[in-house]
């Protein structure tokens, strides 16, 4: 690795793990579990998949949309059947990856991948607003001033410092310029150990202790298969986004792999569950961040910070973090979306905007899924309209139906309408040269239709089928001659 590769990507981690901690404890928080789990998640997590995973550069730990799916889990049944079920989960995300199922991502159309990022930049913003609250009310005064102030400055310092120089990363020097100016001038602010102690051993190794039986399956097995479906979206939906940035490809279905055997290793050392984080990926990368050595960095310096560093690192003020989110925010929301909203078809704008709305208000998997669905029907919307006949009369009074398009579930109602057995001549001719017969509502029209004209009495022939369209019919027994 060439020595100016090597310093860009150790200078990316150690951003990154500035950006790890106060996200990570969060989550655990929310999650209702020690800030320890989250920190211990994220040393395992960002570790390994950094090492083994197919997308080099891009940063996973213990993410917010992993947290908020166990809450209810944790609440009810405690935390040995947390960790139990990121073994599970993690297991299901390794079998996800074995199976090389990691190419469905190819299925997500791309406005529900800026709906996506959109979402989760919105997200990343409403969530740095917890931490102008003290409590359960918001600042005011002095310290709402302060907090505020030192936000706008560590945002100025990421925004101008690439203007006079790219030697280090922005976001390294405002987060350690604003904290040296906080700790200089003994500014009354929050930082990171107002949020939890991160002081710490080594995390030890020590399977669930839960009853292993059908019974304690059964309460797990929902919330691990949500955590894994939840998990694999963002992570895959975060790779694509990655390829696009650094324009490189990377490799999904070894990414699932080693995000599943991560989260399986975090689960046995009593580490949350996590996958890729959209933010602190933006981060790593507008860092310089490219290569593997970045995550591992990044990884590394949480454990050392856990078991060496807690004194100084619990002396960053929240404001330095919180501003640099601000920014990841907006490098992260695609504003190209906005300016193409009179550009595009509708049926695409209101995908872009569902999936967002929905991703704020709901969680990732939902609004992914709503989007897949809505593109999904407009597509088979769409390509039902596209399908249409010409017709002419023979010389020797036959008709001909040349039919164009695509017959399937949505388009068989206006195969039918094409044809007119009851005013047809004896004989029609159907040449299927352009038609692409795909599902069996196809077949099934295509018997109707030889019905409706047998029961006319009058002769219809089918030329012109693909061997795709010969094999389907033959297989469901319809004659095609």
């Amino acid at each position: 690795m060439k020595p100016i590769r090597l310093r860009a990507d150790v200078l990316a981690g150690l951003t990154t793990s500035f950006a790890l901690l106060p996200e990570c404890i969060a989550f655990a928080l929310v999650a209702h579990l020690n800030p320890l789990m989250g920190l211990y998640g994220a040393f395992i997590i960002c570790t390994l998949t950094a090492l083994f995973g197919g997308r080099p550069g891009m940063v996973s730990g213990a993410a917010g949309s992993m947290a908020v799916v166990i809450v209810a889990l944790v609440v009810q049944h405690g935390v040995q059947y947390l960790l139990a079920t990121v073994l599970l989960g993690g297991l299901i995300m390794m079998a996800f990856g074995l199976l090389r199922l990691g190419k469905l991502v190819r299925m997500v159309p791309h406005p529900v991948m800026l709906g996506f990022v959109n979402g989760l930049a919105i997200i990343i913003a409403l969530a740095q607003l917890e931490h102008f609250k003290s409590g359960e009310k918001w600042l005011s005064g002095t310290p709402l001033y302060l907090m505020a102030g030192l936000v706008l400055l560590t945002m100025a310092i990421v925004y101008i410092l690439p203007r006079l120089t790219r030697a280090v990363p922005p976001a390294l020097v405002a987060i350690l310029g604003v904290g040296a100016l906080v700790y200089l001038l003994v500014l009354p602010t929050r930082t990171l150990g107002d949020m939890a102690h991160i002081a710490g051993g080594l995390p030890t190794f020590a399977l669930p202790d839960i009853p292993y039986n059908l019974e304690t399956l059964r309460i797990i097995a929902p919330y691990a298969i949500l955590m894994a479906l939840v998990g694999l979206l963002e992570t895959l939906l975060t790779l694509n986004l990655t390829d696009e940035i650094t324009e490189t490809r990377g490799y999904p279905d070894r990414e699932c792999v080693a995000l599943g055997a991560a989260n399986m290793v975090s689960g046995a050392f009593g580490g949350m569950g996590g996958c890729a984080m959209i933010g602190q990926t933006v981060i790593n990368l507008s860092s310089g961040g490219r290569g593997r050595l970045s995550g591992v960095v990044a990884g590394v310096l949480i454990l050392l910070f856990i078991l060496f560093l807690s004194p100084l690192i619990e002396r960053i003020p929240l404001a330095a973090l919180v501003g640099v989110m601000f920014v990841v925010s907006q490098q992260t929301f695609a504003w190209a979306s906005l300016r193409v909203l009179n550009k595009v078809p509708l049926n695409d704008v209101l995908v872009i905007i569902a999936v967002t709305t929905i991703t704020v208000f709901t969680d990732l998997a939902t609004a992914v899924l709503c989007g897949i669905i809505i593109a999904a029907l407009n597509f088979a919307w769409q390509q039902a309209r596209e399908l249409y006949a010409d017709e002419h009369l023979e010389a020797d009074g036959s008709k001909l139906y040349r039919l164009h398009g695509t017959l399937f579930f949505a388009s068989t109602t206006p195969f039918l309408n094409q044809f007119d057995p009851a005013n047809d001549p004896q004989r029609v001719t159907l040449d299927c040269r352009h038609l692409s017969f795909v599902d069996y509502s196809a077949i099934a029209a295509l018997k109707t239709l030889r019905e409706r004209y047998a029961k006319a009495g009058k002769q219809l022939q089918v030329f012109h089928l693909s061997e795709r369209c010969k094999k389907l019919l033959k297989r469901a027994g319809v004659d095609h001659d």
